[in-house]
């Protein structure tokens, strides 16, 4: 048989007939598995804990920077825009993040203090430590699983969503993650500010504890010495001086606030980009840019020592407004420096990088301006204390009190107002984070989906039996219809049917079925088999003697045998039927006989034909048993005596049918195909392999051997032909019907 060939016959085996006979086959096992699907899938579904869940929302907003900032084209902004997003998400999942929420959640749990509406904090796994408290690592590893955050597509809006057994609970952890991830973003946005904020509360406090001690020793001092009057140009000059003192002592602070802050950018641009940090760095050493500062500062300071030195009257003279206009152009060009500098960085740096340089540029100029302002400052200051140390030596020593405690109590007012600026600074710094929808409590679980569940374990099921009978049927190399015979171009003479009783209480009173059961369908079935084998020729005399073998053991060969020698009597003509496995007969059992004598006792001449011949239970029909088992069976088939019973075998009855052992365990049926007309291999359904089956025709075909064909065991008309069973199963029952109803009538 061709390749070609057998790839057609393969996808002929694919048919709808084919997979519809497959399922009624494994019928039991299809239903066994889809049952015991549906019933782990119901038990699962009842006892599956509801699970509600309550969602969040977040609107975040890219912080927006200036013009240099800003992209050229609008589809890179949204790109950036998703992926500012998906970092925010990221902090989100950290654990970090999660374990600010645990916190929460266990204060809100130890304020609540209802265990039932609680199961994510608590253990549930320790039969010992069951119900109590988790520590906060084990709630955020807890969190992990049971919180999803995601982007709504094409929105700047993260929604968070819980999922609980307890609807309290879930509600709760949803809030609590918003409202600690809104306050870990306001703490990131006001985190330069905070530090500014809090260095000048302890500057505060620091110049507070000095200016009372700076009044307690002034006051001291008068009671001591008794009050002694500064003139009206003293208290003049102790105010001035105070004044710039104080104004230098506030821009120290300032200073050294605004070195905290510089330190910290460059820390944080220094771990992104170590070079820039250090151009950024030297800046405040270029020539050009450091020479406008000092100008700019320079005239500031000048301006403010006019404006101190005057009367109100004189504010608006032109010296003052020469200044502002000099230190208006200072500052523009200043300014036109330093956004060259920036231009010149955003053009090379990556997005995240830009607003931290800006904000290290920024803080480098404020910070060159605050030293060069404490050395102006501090210049004038030390002129004041020359005019100061001029004054008489009886007030000098008040004059000392007072200028320390007026120049205090002047820089704290300044400290004071610099740390509510900062705090306000600070207070109305926004986050970028909104929530826009609170978590509420679920009415309804979102899980189990019960019906779901059941319709899910019904189609699992149903994928399983299915796989599981096309898996069988892949890997079962076994003949099962006839058209796996007709495939591969094997002839089919019969098929014969399963029948009940076969093998009844384990003995053999139904095996012969046409003797037994003339009218059921398996004597039908070998009712075709003998018309089929007289119509394969012409001439009946020249298909006399037949031989009936399998390929491997237990398919059946000698219950074809026995039944199609009675078939062949019942037709009326003689039959004998001649046990020829000299290895394990079998035929004796059928007919309820001895082995002994039978076959080989009559080759070997111990007794005549007439001895070894027995009459069956009805009539034309005759059977040999094997008789003693012989040590060399080949050799016995092969010999003349052999040739010689046969002929006369042939001579005596019109059909002679020998039984044989399987063709390819031995070579006794090859022996004995030679000395027949026709060869009939049996095959059994569900049982014999294709490839010892191909293998036995290829030795039957080999030779010469006349091969007749194939003899289909043990098949089921229900599964395979149900049209025939149903047809003959009407007809056998009318015709029963009809004999019982007519012995009714007799009776």
């Amino acid at each position: 048989m061709s390749e070609e060939n057998k790839n057609e016959n393969l996808v002929e085996t694919n048919s709808l007939k084919d997979y519809i006979n497959l399922v009624r086959n494994n019928l039991f096992p299809i239903i066994l598995i889809v049952a015991a699907s549906l019933i782990i899938s119901i038990v699962y579904a009842v006892n599956a804990r509801n699970i509600y869940k309550s969602t969040a929302a977040l609107k975040v907003v890219k912080p927006q920077g200036s013009i240099l900032n800003s992209p050229v084209i609008s589809d890179f902004q949204d790109f950036g825009s998703d992926r500012f997003i998906a970092n925010e998400i990221e902090i989100l999942k950290t654990f970090n993040t999660r374990e600010r929420v645990a916190e929460a959640l266990i204060d809100s749990f130890n304020t609540f203090g209802v265990k039932d509406s609680f199961f994510l904090l608590l253990n549930q796994k320790s039969d010992k430590q069951k119900g109590k408290l988790l520590p906060v690592s084990e709630i955020a590893e807890e969190l992990f699983h049971a919180v999803s955050i995601d982007q709504k597509r094409g929105l700047d809006i993260i929604e968070i969503t819980v999922e609980s057994p307890s609807p309290y609970e879930a509600v709760l952890a949803a809030n609590c993650y918003t409202n600690e991830y809104r306050n870990l973003n306001l703490e990131v946005n006001r985190d330069q500010l905070t530090l500014v904020k809090d260095f000048l509360l302890d500057q505060k406090q620091e110049k507070q504890n000095q200016l009372s001690q700076a009044e307690e020793t002034l006051k001291k001092f008068q009671e001591k010495g008794g009050v002694i009057a500064l003139d009206e140009q003293a208290n003049k000059l102790i105010s001035q001086l105070s004044d710039f003192e104080a104004q230098k002592n506030a821009t120290q602070i300032e200073l050294m606030a605004s070195s905290k802050v510089l330190n910290q950018y460059r820390n944080e641009l220094d771990k992104q980009n170590p070079r820039l940090a250090d151009y950024l760095k030297g800046l405040s050493s270029e020539a050009y840019f450091k020479s406008l500062q000092e100008q700019l500062v320079r005239l500031e300071v000048n301006r403010d020592l006019a404006l101190s030195t005057k009367s109100s009257l004189e504010d608006d003279s032109k010296s003052v407004q020469n200044l502002n206009e000099k230190i208006i152009d200072l500052r523009n060009k200043l300014n036109d420096r330093v956004e060259e500098i920036k231009l010149g960085i955003f053009a090379s740096s990556p997005e995240e990088v830009k607003e931290l340089s800006q904000k290290m540029i920024e803080e480098e100029i404020k910070n060159q301006s605050l030293k060069i302002s404490v050395t102006e400052l501090g210049s004038i200051v030390r002129n004041y204390e020359k005019k100061f140390n001029k004054l008489p030596q009886t007030a000098i020593e008040l004059a000392r009190y007072q200028r320390s405690r007026e120049s205090l109590e002047k820089l704290y007012t300044l400290v004071e107002e610099k740390f509510q600026e900062a705090l306000i600074n600070e207070q109305s710094q926004p986050g970028n984070v909104l929530i826009i929808d609170n978590a509420r409590r679920p009415l309804l679980p979102s899980k189990p989906n019960r019906l779901l569940i059941v319709i899910i374990g019904l189609v699992l099921g149903s994928g399983l039996a299915f796989g599981y009978v096309i898996a069988k049927n892949y890997f079962d190399n076994t003949v099962k219809t006839p058209e796996d015979l007709q495939k591969r171009n094997i002839s089919v003479l019969a098929w014969i049917p399963q029948f009940e009783g076969a093998s009844k209480n384990g003995t053999q009173d139904y095996e012969f079925i046409v003797a037994k059961k003339p009218d059921s369908m398996a004597s039908e079935a070998f009712r075709a088999l003998r018309t089929r084998i007289q119509l394969l020729r012409f001439d009946k005399d020249s298909l006399k003697t037949f031989l009936v073998t399998s390929s491997a053991p237990q398919e059946g060969k000698t219950l074809i045998a026995i039944n199609l020698a009675g078939s062949f009597a019942q037709s009326g003509r003689r039959t004998v039927i001649i046990d020829c496995d000299l290895r394990k007969p079998r035929v004796q059992e059928l007919f309820n006989a001895k082995r002994i004598p039978g076959l080989i006792d009559y080759l070997f001449g111990h007794l005549s034909l007439n001895e070894v011949t027995h009459k069956a239970e009805i009539d034309n029909l005759d059977y040999i048993t094997c008789g003693t088992i012989p040590p060399n069976p080949a050799e016995m088939l092969e010999s003349e005596p052999m040739k010689r019973f046969l002929t006369e075998m042939r001579e005596k009855y019109d059909i002679v049918i020998l039984d044989s052992p399987p063709i390819i365990a031995v070579t006794d049926s090859e022996i004995l195909a030679t000395m027949v007309d026709g060869t009939v291999l049996v095959v059994s359904a569900d049982t014999t392999e294709f490839d010892l089956m191909e293998k036995a025709v290829e030795i039957m075909k080999k030779d010469k051997l006349t091969f007749l064909g194939t003899v289909l065991n043990n098949f089921s008309y229900k599964s395979g032909y149900g049209s025939y069973y149903k047809y003959y199963y009407y007809y056998s029952e009318n015709s029963e019907g009809k004999k019982s109803r007519s012995s009714k009538r007799k009776a």
